[in-house]
């Protein structure tokens, strides 16, 4: 099987992990990620904040390659899905740029549900990660709104606890998964960020989980790399693992370089894994 694959910015800089874990998984599961060629960011906040017409434009130049390149398009990051599928709902195309071609753009983890990779990975899965406890976190963008993402279930989604569940884990329901995190605003307002990643963390351990599964490089960004600092503004400790699904996914496929990734995290899951016979 064959797709575009449009990684963005993030995965290029700060989530190496989850391109490298995307690409690992993918390609242990028979998947061939196309990266689109001379692609250019979606424009992400700073653009659609600013500028409409230069937000559709840049995502619609990527929509134009993806046409050309004629494979359904997946995209990991939640930022630039939902740029990518606001400019697909423009109704005179994508803005400047005319539609071409007929594809699907995909989020990673929706390309999993319908390509059949749920029952690859349940037959080809090595280890389970039985005993460990989660909660899914799908963030805002991923699912809504959902007149843009065609999302049915847009306030309560369920495919990444599927998922968790597939590869043994306990997905623990929570009332935080599509909340939002504070996304960019860590470069105006920190002070929202770490209220809202604060929130999550601790409704997070309410609910009883271990560690948080994400699908996005901002979410998982925030979410991870913020403890220390609502630590000491707060004196809350929470020291909870932040982990992308894809990661988890290659831990189960026993891929060899799943702990590689794992140490790139500012809360290490090394020492969670071990006590669940998982390292």
């Amino acid at each position: 099987m064959k797709v575009s694959y449009y990684p963005g910015c993030a995965l290029h800089g700060t989530a190496l992990e989850y391109d490298e874990s995307t690409k690992a998984v993918t390609q242990l599961l028979g998947v061939k990620l196309c990266e689109l060629p001379d692609w250019n960011c979606c424009g992400a906040s700073s653009a659609h904040a600013t500028d409409e017409t230069l937000a559709i434009a840049l995502a619609g130049r990527n929509l134009r390659i993806a046409g050309k390149q004629g494979m359904d398009l997946v995209v990991p990051c939640a930022a630039c899905y939902s740029r990518l599928k606001a400019a697909e709902s423009e109704k005179n195309g994508y803005g400047t740029v005319a539609r071409e071609g007929t594809f699907r753009v995909l989020s990673l983890l929706d390309f999993f549900f319908i390509s059949g990779l749920m029952e690859t990975i349940a037959a080809s899965k090595k280890r389970s990660l039985n005993g460990l406890k989660v909660v899914c976190y799908y963030g805002c963008l991923l699912v809504r709104p959902p007149k843009v993402t065609g999302a049915k279930h847009y306030e309560f989604p369920e495919t990444m606890d599927r998922l968790m569940e597939l590869l043994g884990a306990w997905s623990i329901p929570w009332s935080y998964k599509t909340d939002c995190c504070g996304a960019s605003l860590v470069l105006t307002r920190m002070d929202i960020v770490l209220a809202l990643t604060g929130r999550l963390l601790e409704n997070a351990i309410k609910a009883g989980a271990e560690a948080i599964v994400v699908a996005c490089p901002l979410c998982q960004s925030n979410l991870d790399s913020r403890q220390e600092e609502i630590f000491r503004k707060t004196g809350k400790q929470h020291e909870l693992p932040v982990l992308y699904f894809t990661e988890l996914i290659g831990l189960s496929l026993d891929h060899k370089d799943a702990f590689r990734w794992f140490k790139r995290h500012f809360v290490d899951p090394t020492k969670l894994l071990a006590s669940k016979g998982l390292a």
